[in-house]
């Protein structure tokens, strides 16, 4: 039997790459039109977040669930998926990847790199009030979450195999509706990472309040409504 610290070195590896990559191309993305380069866009921002979410989950689901968020892992321990100190524990590796995937950002790239695209940290649009990114932010994870439980927790999800492919793809079609307007985090540690290592604090308390309400409703709903009961 595993002891805790395997499943939370796999959570941890799984989240770094997730901001190392997912960050990071949107600093690929700003060094490309710095150059010269037509960069790779929001479909390209949204790819890398999704493909290395997809990857990662279908690496790690086994050792540890493959939460790399949060948000995740919040939800499972309020319907008994997880306990309470193991989540906790995922949830601490959770945050120290992403900021260990942040700082690698921070060294990687030029300063001005990382100031004009702040280190690909999560922020609002300059016309999108607090309340409206909180709003937006729960929806988002709101979707990401209830198809963890529909693919990757429920038994009787048919692509139970390849739930972390689904995943992915949810995060990226989340990133092509609310990247523009939040960053579309989804995920407390994914907006950390860059935060502790950049300085990007502005409105940091709705990313976690956001993804983890959104999880905690489509959690509760599909384990109360939908997951069938022993």
């Amino acid at each position: 039997m595993n002891t805790v610290w395997k499943p939370c070195l796999a959570e941890l590896i799984g989240t770094f790459a997730l901001i190392f990559v997912g960050a990071g191309s949107i600093c690929t993305n700003q060094y490309m039109i710095a150059h010269g380069g037509g960069g790779i866009g929001l479909v390209g921002i949204a790819l890398a977040h999704g493909l290395v979410v997809a990857i990662m989950i279908s690496c790690i689901g086994h050792i540890s669930g493959g939460h790399i968020n949060p948000a995740v892992t919040f939800a499972a321990m309020l319907t008994g998926k997880i306990k309470a100190g193991k989540g906790l524990a995922y949830i601490g590796s959770q945050l120290l990847g992403g900021a260990l995937g942040g700082f690698l950002l921070l060294a990687i790239f030029s300063p001005e790199v990382r100031a004009a695209a702040s280190l690909g940290a999560t922020m609002l649009a300059a016309d999108v009030s607090p309340g409206m990114g909180l709003l937006l932010e729960m929806v988002l994870t709101f979707f990401l979450v209830f198809t963890v439980f529909a693919t990757a927790i429920d038994d009787r999800g048919a692509f139970k195999s390849v739930a972390g492919f689904a995943i992915g793809l949810v995060v990226a079609f989340d990133i092509l509706v609310g990247g523009p307007l939040t960053g579309a985090a989804m995920n407390p540690a994914r907006t950390f990472g860059p935060a502790l290592a950049g300085g990007y604090w502005a409105n940091h308390l709705l990313y976690w309040i956001g993804p983890l309400a959104g999880g905690a409703a489509a959690g509760m709903l599909y384990h109360h409504v939908f997951l069938k009961k022993d």
